[in-house]
């Protein structure tokens, strides 16, 4: 359990999946194995899982802890819930809730729940089953959603272009419940701590960033699913939904955080770290 400090605010991964149910060319269709492999001399050992012999991948939750506050930011697969997608995902009984625990959190602690974006494996513990209900995992949480992003998938969601199920069962009960704030793209969800507007991967993609007096960390979401995309920015992932956008702000961002010493934290990457300079492009660095 990897937990970083940025002064009194601290930051602690808890992962739910350790690795992906898509091999990466599949999640990155305009990749090849030869063209990833290029890249294996940076890639390899921080960003690699041998067991599966393909770049590593988490599903994650990242816990924000200032004075005063405990946040998550996206809330990963969930249990229990009908996922036909993947195997991985189809009713889980995963430890995440034990394992939140054991970062010190119970969900009553929770004051706020971050969703970067409403894809199923970012929103699934927002909620549980409570008898034949779905309810809200956290209590006593607001759950803070970009807005454009939620009319988006709620459009989708009534006419029956949302498959997972995902809005209906972790997203409208939280809403129904009145624990939903609908923000705007640049929110500031506590101090230091705010949206930043990253769309392309969907319509109202955020970033979280957190500035402190002793350093800056974003966490990035789905704007990356593979440590190779900070090499090679213009690959795009399959659930990208503007992928033209989706290159653009990937490209920016890499360009923009290049040697600016500015942890980076994405929703899937199997460690968090650094962008930085290698030649005429980029690479990523692993945190220490």
């Amino acid at each position: 359990m990897d937990t970083f400090r940025f002064g009194e605010v601290g930051i602690t991964r808890v992962v739910e999946i350790g690795r992906s149910f898509y091999p990466t060319t599949s999640m990155l269709p305009e990749s090849t194995p030869e063209a990833i492999a290029r890249h294996h001399g940076w890639l390899k050992p921080d960003f690699f899982d041998e067991d599966t012999g393909d770049l590593g991948s988490r599903i994650q939750t990242w816990v924000v802890r200032m004075p005063g506050r405990t946040i998550l930011i996206d809330t990963g697969v969930g249990n229990g819930k009908e996922r036909h997608e993947s195997p991985l995902w189809n009713n889980r009984q995963g430890t995440w809730l034990h394992d939140l625990a054991a970062a010190g959190v119970t969900p009553e602690q929770v004051d706020t729940v971050v969703c970067t974006h409403l894809h199923v494996d970012h929103v699934g513990w927002n909620t549980r089953r409570q008898g034949e209900r779905w309810v809200p995992t956290f209590p006593n949480a607001r759950y803070v959603i970009h807005g454009e992003e939620w009319q988006f998938w709620k459009w989708e969601s009534e006419e029956g272009r949302e498959p997972s199920g995902c809005i209906a069962d972790s997203v409208v009960p939280i809403v129904e419940a009145g624990r939903v704030a609908l923000v705007d793209q640049r929110h500031e969800i506590a101090p230091g701590l705010r949206f930043e507007p990253t769309p392309g991967h969907t319509p109202g993609h955020v970033a979280v960033r957190l500035t402190t007096p002793v350093g800056q960390a974003v966490f990035a979401g789905d704007l990356m699913h593979r440590t190779v995309q900070v090499a090679e920015p213009q690959w795009n992932s399959q659930f990208c939904h503007d992928g033209g956008r989706a290159r653009k702000t990937r490209q920016e961002f890499v360009e923009r955080h290049a040697d600016s010493g500015v942890l980076i934290l994405p929703a899937h990457f199997p460690r968090p770290g650094y962008v930085v300079r290698e030649g005429s492009g980029f690479r990523f660095r692993a945190a220490a």
